[in-house]
């Protein structure tokens, strides 16, 4: 019964989820297209907290969770948002995966009410696999307040298997759907499927399949027969491998089954059905029974119950209006960062100073050694706090308005707006989606790049996320905009300068991003650019409490405690470097001596390069490692606000031209070591981990150059 019973569920599942589920009566998948409210359910039934969001994506693995019912436990595995499973995508491979090898003992496809005739053709074509399939209809309330009403009765009849309304939000609705999903994995209802009938020469042609196919399935596989034949029909060699290694069967070669799919597609193409339109009719039959229900079972109250979407979309994604739009919000996002983020970070500043206090009079009471006590606060203590002190307020304020403009559906829009560019570089339009994901972590950037189907494209996104700033260097950016470029004048204008400014880097990255995606697509990854329907997600208002609490638990979080980890160890090795001597020069600056040469080409100087290099696990703690550098005496100081560490900066000969190129280099230089093992992970090879280190660097390099360059060329002239 489920998964876990079949010799197949190790070749579709995690083992961390084939280890939950040995306690488990009955699995159960959750499918449906993206953005229809599939995890948000999943949370629901479970009370565990996956990401889930307004915009389509967003899950590329299958999660797992529990929900007891009548003292049955159930395993709900949540897998990607797909619209089909008929190509090879890998977030359709890992849904049709588990639905045919794994054996669920349900899946529930989950429909939008208000997208229905689009969200029926995945239920077609699960019900192809398994006759063990519930519909959940959800996002009723949106459908009611456009005045869309399904006759739910109708579209069980029509289809064969139970059918439930939901509300995704409201927990209430879901009881429904976990008796649905109890009855159905215990025998009480017993789903007949209505499935789609194909023009005759395509049914014929699959009896005449099945009649042989037959003779090599167990009892427990017959159930795929006809699916199988389908695949065989079809053609698809990626499919039919994944069948013979799962089901260990013998299809490409079986001789009757050959002979049988030769006289079938000779009969097809007689009656004038090429082979490469085989899947083309087989797709337009789905949509063509989707439609046919939707017809009847739908009425539609209000005509126009989209117009305001549509007429809102007009000005958004308008070829005038929408890149400048889009620059106008990222303005006021990073203006209200960084005039927001000031007086928190003065205050966390001042409490740490407060705490440090204490700290060192508790180490004075314990008799602890001079030594440890220096190298756990001046090192390990200042270093932690500096990073909480001036990363926190500004993720406290950039995440929540990010997380909202993503809930609102305001993100799939920018990736809209920027498709077209990526498409004449000569990668996929999704690639803007990776980008848009990049802003927040590149490491969450690469692993959403899975979500693209061509391996060429997929690498080109892998190795160029890292070119858009993450908010690991977002609080860099802000502080040198902020002193330097703002500085320049007085007043409230200076906030506008400085958001400028960041705005200005921002927009480098995306250009470099489409500037070496070209590049790699004429040079080592030569190709086209694929073709790929981007989804506008409907414009939904904004939970505020779960806004908050995600972006704070899930992002601001995450964040800050991956570079707190690194912080303490990178803190010790810095504080080592600053205090240990080598013919009375300390480690660091022997460092700093060697790349100064180097440096002072690139308008830097040895201690900045040294920062950077030394800042490899993580970018926040670049500027603390600056600053170490600079102060000598191998500890930070208590730094209240932006206006001290300028002084700092300044005091060490940083100009305008410094600050330029620290913003250019920040924006592009080697990502951070967690980015880097992840580039590994979804690629499988050192190699491309090394082009994703070296491709970023050269680029921030030049540019440096150039500019020192232009410069100095300026100021003799």
């Amino acid at each position: 019964m489920g998964l876990t019973k079949t010799s197949t569920g190790k070749n579709v599942l995690s083992e961390d989820i084939l280890e939950i589920s040995k306690d488990c009566d009955f699995c159960v998948a959750i499918a449906g297209n993206p953005n229809v409210g599939k995890s948000t359910i999943f949370n629901g039934l479970t009370g565990m907290h996956q990401h889930t969001g307004n915009w389509p994506g967003k899950t590329v693995s299958n999660a797992a969770g529990v929900c007891k019912y009548k003292n049955k436990k159930l395993l709900l595995v949540d897998i990607p948002g797909t619209y089909s499973i008929m190509s090879n995508s890998e977030e359709e491979e890992i849904a049709r995966d588990y639905i045919c090898f794994g054996r669920p003992d349900a899946t529930v496809v989950i429909l939008d009410a208000t997208s229905l005739e689009r969200n029926l053709n995945l239920v077609y074509q699960i019900m192809e696999i398994t006759d063990k399939v519930i519909v959940c209809v959800n996002l009723l309330d949106e459908a009611e307040k456009k005045g869309i009403y399904i006759d739910f009765a109708e579209l069980e009849k029509r289809l064969g298997v139970p059918v439930v309304g939901t509300i995704a939000r409201k927990k209430k609705t879901l009881n429904n759907l976990v008796e649905q999903i109890y009855k159905v994995c215990g025998g009480e209802i017993k789903p007949k499927p209505k499935l789609v009938r194909y023009p005759p020469y395509i049914e014929e042609g699959v009896e005449k399949i099945q009649e042989n196919l037959l003779k090599l399935l167990s009892d427990e596989q017959i159930a795929l027969s006809r699916w199988i034949s389908l695949k065989i029909i079809d053609g698809d060699e990626k499919i039919l491998s994944k069948i013979e290694k799962n089901l260990e069967i013998d299809i490409r070669s079986n001789e009757k089954l050959n002979n049988a799919k030769k006289e079938v597609i000779d009969i097809l193409e007689f009656n004038g059905i090429e082979r490469e339109n085989i899947k083309n009719k087989l797709i337009s039959s789905i949509i063509f029974n989707a439609e046919n229900v939707y017809k009847d079972v739908v009425t539609l109250k209000k005509e126009e119950y989209n117009s305001k979407n549509r007429k809102t979309d007009k000005i958004l994604t308008s070829k005038t209006l929408g890149i400048p739009i889009m620059l106008l919000f990222l303005g006021v996002i990073f203006w209200i960062t960084i005039v927001g983020a000031n007086y928190p970070s003065e205050w966390l500043s001042q409490f740490f100073g407060w705490l440090q206090e204490k700290i060192v009079y508790l180490f004075d009471f314990m008799g602890a050694p001079e030594g440890l006590k220096s190298v756990l606060i001046d090192g390990v203590y200042k270093t932690l706090t500096w990073i909480v002190a001036v990363m926190l307020p500004p993720m406290l304020i950039f995440f929540p308005i990010f997380t909202l403009l993503e809930d609102l559906g305001f993100l799939p829009r920018i990736a809209f707006n920027l498709d077209k560019f990526f498409r004449k570089a000569g990668s996929s339009g999704k690639q803007a989606l990776t980008m848009c994901m990049g802003f927040g972590c590149n490491s969450a950037g690469v692993t959403g790049c899975r979500i693209i189907d061509s391996p060429r494209e997929k690498l080109i996104s892998i190795l160029t996320n890292a070119f858009v700033p993450c908010n690991g260097r977002f609080p860099f950016l802000i502080t040198v905009a902020s002193i330097f470029i703002g500085g320049m004048v007085t007043g409230g204008s200076s906030s506008f300068i400085a958001t400028i400014a960041v705005l200005l880097v921002v927009l480098l990255g995306i250009f470099m991003t489409l500037l070496i995606s070209k590049i790699l697509s004429k040079t080592i990854l030569k190709g086209t650019s694929s073709s790929f329907v981007l989804e506008l997600p409907p414009y939904r208002k904004p939970q505020i409490g779960q806004v908050i609490v995600r972006s704070i638990f899930d992002r601001t979080l995450f964040v800050l405690g991956r570079a707190v980890a690194v912080a303490a160890p990178a803190g010790l090795v810095i504080w080592l470097f600053a205090n240990v001597n080598i013919g009375n020069i300390s480690i660091l600056t022997h460092i700093a001596n060697f790349f100064d040469p180097f440096a002072k080409l690139m308008g830097l100087d040895g201690y900045i390069l040294t920062a950077f290099v030394l800042g490899i696990p993580a970018n926040e703690i670049v500027l603390p490692i600056i600053l170490m550098c600079y102060l000598g005496s191998g500890t930070l100081v208590d730094i209240e606000n932006t206006r001290t560490i300028g002084q700092i900066l300044v005091e060490n000969g940083w100009t305008l031209l410094t600050a330029i190129n620290v913003m250019i280099f920040t924006l592009l230089h080697f990502p951070c070591t967690t980015t880097l093992l992840t580039i590994k992970k979804e690629t499988g090879s050192w190699k491309w981990m090394a082009l994703g280190f070296l491709l970023p660097t050269i680029c921030g390099i030049v540019i440096c150059l150039i500019t020192t360059g232009v410069w100095n060329m300026a100021i003799r002239i």
